[in-house]
């Protein structure tokens, strides 16, 4: 599943036609990175050279004792413009490209943004003995909730790469009809909504650099935690563990209240939530995302929420849509430091773009 586009495409056409019709929504991949993997690996090598303006940095308690940390970017009337908060995938943080990439453009667009770290991620593991997962959509309403009564936005909107568009789309699911009314859009770009299924995907031999990657980080980050809050966490655990799935069992599931790896995907994905989203909502994703599966259960709810455009393109990777920068462009090699103008990354100038309507 996720290698062609037209079979699975052609259920959401009825919601994508203003989107798919404009030659702008178009994906063409930059020369020499075509398919999944090339875009995918490529996104984490290039860098991008991005200079942001210096953010608030915000502690946000969202639970007792817990706090995450967000870097807050204001517009001089704050009140009045569109509010986006952005949520990074698995070990990520507000620091990662994608998250600093689509910053800059809505900056240049006139929003607030808001640079969302998870719990443990943007260096703020000494904060709490607890450990993060992809249902925490609780820790993300606790800050867009924050940001309305404190800074009294008028406009709200949620944005989601990878595991954090799980996130956000669970959330709004939540939310459904009774979300904040400040709340106007949401848009995400290859969200990880059928755990189970990516998680199966992640351990296939085509992709073991990825899931080694995670296993690598995501052990270090435990036995980190173990460091800092003693008697907390059993290191032990994660002796025999060879794929994410083993890694969500004996460690995510146990220490996070779920009774096991299934009870934690299930609850966890947003793929139960997307029929009761009532907000214009983008979701981007690439048919060649190398591990990030959508069910066709899952884009049959999709397809019938009017709320959901749904874009699949044939070329993308995960979370990397590195394309033809425009014509004319400042820093086309990537390197663009150039605020406002066009650096080929698509799918952030398509969510920026989807959410200047409101």
């Amino acid at each position: 599943m996720g290698t062609s586009q037209t079979p699975d495409s052609q259920n959401n056409d009825s919601h994508n036609d203003d989107l798919q019709s404009n030659d702008s929504h178009r994906f063409t991949p930059r020369r020499w990175l075509r398919g999944g993997h090339v875009q995918t690996v490529a996104s984490f090598l290039i860098q991008r050279g991005i200079h942001l303006p210096a953010p608030e940095e915000r502690l946000v308690e969202v639970a007792p004792a817990i706090k995450v940390l967000c870097h807050c970017h204001w517009q001089a009337d704050r009140a009045r413009a569109l509010t986006i908060i952005i949520v990074h995938g698995l070990e990520g943080s507000s620091e990662s490209q994608y998250m600093l990439g689509i910053t800059q453009k809505a900056l240049a667009a006139g929003m607030n943004v808001i640079r969302y770290n998870q719990r443990n991620c943007g260096g703020t593991d000494a904060l709490a003995p607890v450990l993060y997962h992809s249902g925490l959509s609780s820790d993300v309403a606790v800050v867009a909730n924050e940001i309305i009564a404190r800074d009294g936005v008028s406009r709200l909107a949620l944005v989601g790469f990878s595991m954090g568009g799980n996130i956000v789309l669970k959330l709004a699911g939540e939310w459904g009809a009774h979300a904040p009314p400040q709340l106007r859009a949401v848009a995400v770009c290859c969200p990880a909504l059928d755990l189970s299924v990516s998680a199966d995907t992640l351990h296939e031999p085509s992709n073991r650099i990825y899931e080694t990657y995670f296993l690598w980080a995501l052990r270090r980050r435990m036995q980190q935690k173990a460091r800092l809050f003693p008697g907390h966490f059993d290191t032990s655990r994660l002796q025999g563990i060879r794929s994410l799935r083993e890694f969500d069992d004996k460690i995510t599931a146990y220490y996070c209240g779920f009774t096991g790896v299934d009870d934690y995907y299930d609850r966890a994905s947003a793929a139960h939530t997307v029929e009761q989203i009532a907000v214009p909502t983008l979701v981007l994703y690439a048919a060649n995302d190398p591990f990030i599966r959508i069910t066709q259960e899952t884009r049959r709810k999709m397809a019938l929420n009017p709320n959901i455009k749904f874009v699949e393109t044939a070329d993308g990777g995960h979370c990397a849509f590195i394309g033809v920068p425009a014509r004319g462009a400042v820093g086309g090699n990537g390197n663009n430091n150039a605020v406002g103008s066009d650096d080929g990354y698509w799918a952030e100038r398509e969510i920026v773009n989807f959410l200047r309507r409101y």
